[in-house]
């Protein structure tokens, strides 16, 4: 499922298309607090380092993303690498909790985002790692859609 709204992209992880084959892509809330949305609101957050795990059974947490301390709160601000619950239906967890079991594979978050009614969303992905040949394969494809491209444009 594809995100087709306008929407305002926080944070992006393009390291995971780097590290993953990336398969289904899904559109999920995450409850936060006050002051994680008004850092949010900034522009300021790092999901590249993290990852969502299966928490309590039968909960979806994102683990490790960065959210940086708001600075015009007082006392009662956040902390910056908590656990935050991933807000999904009953059924989408069931099929991400099969897909990580049976078949091995991880959840990795691809973005966050703000969508048109201002709520903030994260887009999660199934993924299974690539090998370090895969790594390779995918560069030297890179490289050879770019010398290609140039070669066109000379000649054309």
């Amino acid at each position: 499922m594809d995100v087709i709204s306008t929407y305002k992209v926080i944070a992006d992880n393009r390291r995971a298309k780097f590290d993953y084959f990336l398969e289904q892509n899904t559109e999920a809330g995450i409850a936060l607090t006050g002051t994680e949305v008004k850092a949010l609101r900034q522009g300021r957050a790092n999901i590249a380092e993290s990852y969502v795990s299966i928490e309590n059974g039968d909960e979806l947490c994102l683990i490790n993303a960065d959210i940086p301390i708001y600075g015009h709160a007082n006392r009662f601000n956040h902390e910056p690498r908590r656990p935050r619950k991933l807000l999904l239906h009953r059924k989408e967890i069931s099929r991400f909790m099969v897909a990580i079991q049976r078949e091995g594979m991880t959840i990795i978050p691809t973005k966050l985002f703000f969508n048109d009614k201002g709520l903030v969303k994260l887009e999660i992905a199934l993924a299974k790692g690539k090998k370090l040949h895969d790594k390779r394969e995918a560069s030297a494809d890179r490289d050879w859609a770019r010398d290609k491209a140039r070669l066109m444009r000379d000649k054309g």
